[in-house]
């Protein structure tokens, strides 16, 4: 009798133990669970920028690819006739936006292209058709939710044409002109895959095409957003232009030897340009791991 006491015992002791064990592990998975979740909602808590896609190509070769590819189509005209909606070597397909206010009535003629590919992270205005509200947006462009605009635009008042462009991926390109109501010349700029042919750029080594600084300018005035590199071409400072002033946040970036992008420091300036009594702050820092060292949530 007592060897069954005994046993009864031992089996109780151990099945307590089990289920012990059994709530701190639940506890454990609980609380790491709980700390990614943290992790994950907390953009600042890691300085490493994993999502940054590489620039497709430097500046200074697409001003040179823009003249070339206008040469080549145009001597592709004389050769021979055009295929139809065929831009750049891309099938599109024609697409009119029609709005009316009062008496007038606005057309947006432009192409559109199913061949969606990633778009250059350094160009600020990416424009896209967006399908179900049957307009062009120039921000968030998302695949799923309508189409780069690749080839010719036009833009009329009526029977008055305004505005003629053209675009690639999404990235105005070339000769953009506008007119007034007479059809008289406003406005021309010149663009080269998104870029103005205004824009300046400083290089570290020009023979080699080494980029020191890129600084978009429209209309004599800092518009766009601004990329400073280290010599070995790592990205180390960026930030947004808009009407000459800094706006939103800029970010600066550790020289580490592998090319991984972490975040040194964020400056928030203003949103809006001439906002009044802005001062520009240190909004957050990390180190060369990219840990959270400083944040102002102010």
């Amino acid at each position: 009798m007592k060897f069954y006491t005994t046993l009864f015992l031992a089996i109780g002791c151990l099945y307590t133990h089990s289920i012990m064990a059994q709530d701190e592990n639940t506890e454990a998975e609980s609380t790491s669970g709980k700390s990614a979740e943290v992790a994950k909602a907390d953009p600042d808590s890691s300085g490493v920028v994993k999502d940054r896609l590489s620039p497709t190509s430097t500046p200074v070769l697409l001003f040179s690819d823009a003249e070339e590819e206008e040469n080549k189509e145009k001597k592709k005209k004389k050769k021979k006739k055009r295929k139809k909606n065929v831009y750049f070597g891309i099938k599109t397909k024609k697409t009119m936006i029609k709005h009316s206010f009062r008496d007038q009535v606005t057309y947006q003629v432009f192409h559109i292209t199913y061949k969606n590919q990633e778009v250059d992270p350094y160009i600020r205005d990416i424009y896209w058709y967006d399908s179900k509200n049957k307009a062009i947006k120039n921000k968030n462009f998302d695949p799923s939710k309508g189409y780069l605009l690749h080839g010719p635009y036009e833009r009329r008042i009526d029977d008055t044409v305004v505005e003629t462009g053209m675009y690639f991926y999404g990235t105005k390109h070339g000769r953009w002109m506008t007119y007034d109501a007479k059809n008289i010349l406003l406005d021309k700029l010149h663009y080269s895959r998104g870029w103005p042919k205004e824009s300046r750029i400083t290089y570290y080594n020009r023979e080699e095409k080494k980029i020191e600084r890129m600084t978009p300018i429209e209309y004599e005035l800092k518009e766009g957003n601004f990329y400073h590199f280290f010599q070995d071409g790592s990205l180390a400072v960026s930030g947004e232009y808009h009407h000459g002033e800094r706006v939103g946040t800029w970010t600066e970036y550790w020289h580490t030897p592998n090319h991984q992008l972490i975040r040194k420091r964020e400056i928030k300036y203003q949103d809006e340009p001439f906002t009044k009594n802005h001062k520009p702050y240190i909004r957050a820092e990390w180190d060369k791991e990219g840990n959270l060292v400083y944040r102002n949530d102010s």
